[in-house]
């Protein structure tokens, strides 16, 4: 069993499960990747498009607008641009780094944007940019991985 457990000394206390996470290991970081590009889009496409109960460009932008980010349907664009068509890149591990530092950057202005509602989701607070923040940053760090098309394209930013 060549994974983290056994390189770490630890046994696993029910030992078949030990070989399952052998096997499972080198897909972690694909499963880490790609949900959180898939969770991303369906934000991006409430922001563009008003699906899954966004509202749309001049919603979104309208929004923007009024706590006094300007212009904001070009923001708005921007963002749901990111979130849609970055997701997908993210699921693809197309252009991982850049894509994850856009929102890294993203999700800071997000979390101050946030931060008077104070930290739980529930209210508009902080939990969920810090939770996205954290994402793009742990996929900045790490890159597509082993199955991505950077990396089939031999290209990590």
């Amino acid at each position: 069993m060549s994974n983290s457990l056994s390189q770490s000394g630890a046994r696993p206390i029910i030992p078949a499960l030990g070989n399952l996470w052998a096997v499972l290991e080198p897909l972690s970081w694909l499963i880490l990747r790609v949900t959180t590009g898939i969770l991303m889009m369906p934000h991006g496409a409430g922001k563009l498009f008003g699906m899954f109960g966004g509202y749309g460009l001049e919603g979104t932008g309208g929004y923007f607008d009024s706590i006094g980010i300007h212009p904001g349907y070009l923001f708005a664009l921007l963002v749901g641009l990111l979130e849609f068509f970055g997701g997908a890149m993210l699921v693809l591990g197309l252009l991982t780094r850049p894509v994850a530092a856009a929102v890294v950057v993203f999700m800071t202005v997000a979390f101050f944007i946030h931060l008077p509602n104070g930290y739980a989701w529930i209210n508009a607070g902080v939990e969920m940019p810090i939770m996205w923040g954290m994402l793009a940053l742990s996929v900045l760090i790490r890159g597509g991985g082993r199955f991505s098309l950077d990396r089939k394209l031999g290209v990590e930013f």
